[in-house]
């Protein structure tokens, strides 16, 4: 059994049969748009944000499988917002989340974290928010931070 990988990066819901999948599809001899649909149905939650998705087939008997990455916590939380960037500079500010918004993002991205609970994911979330000129609760998120480690703000 051979199986050849195709990644590439695909707007939530809205993949093609053109770049960057459907050009390395062809060759293999799949049915393209039977992948093409799985794709946007698994991708559909993460519409207006950039995803990765693998393709794998079997070359001998030409079955595929998708596997859908974890859009970033940054694309999650511009999506939250509603907006397209981050801040330009260090003092501008994009935005303000609330901390059940925050936990929301650290919720979904709970597969690919590292923080051994929802406490420390939510504040490698506020991390990203800093750097990204978000606020969280309008404070500054290491502020935030400082309250969940003292105990002040429980996560759960």
């Amino acid at each position: 059994m051979a199986e050849v990988t195709i990644s590439g990066l695909v707007e939530g819901g809205k993949a093609t049969g053109g770049p960057p999948l459907g050009p390395a599809l062809g060759p293999l001899g799949v049915p393209i748009n039977d992948i093409i649909k799985e794709i946007n149905e698994k991708t559909k939650q993460f519409e207006g944000i950039k995803i990765s998705v693998k393709v794998i087939v079997d070359t001998t008997t030409k079955k595929f499988r998708i596997e859908v990455g974890s859009p970033s916590a940054s694309a999650l939380i511009l999506k939250e917002l509603g907006v397209q960037s981050g801040a330009k500079t260090k003092e501008e500010t994009i935005g303000n989340l609330t901390l059940e918004q925050v936990k929301g993002i650290a919720k979904a991205k709970e597969q690919s974290m590292y923080g051994k609970d929802l406490a420390q994911r939510v504040k490698q979330i506020l991390g990203t928010c800093k750097s990204m000129g978000v606020k969280c609760e309008n404070e500054d998120p290491r502020s935030i931070i400082k309250k969940i480690d003292a105990g002040e703000l429980k996560v759960a």
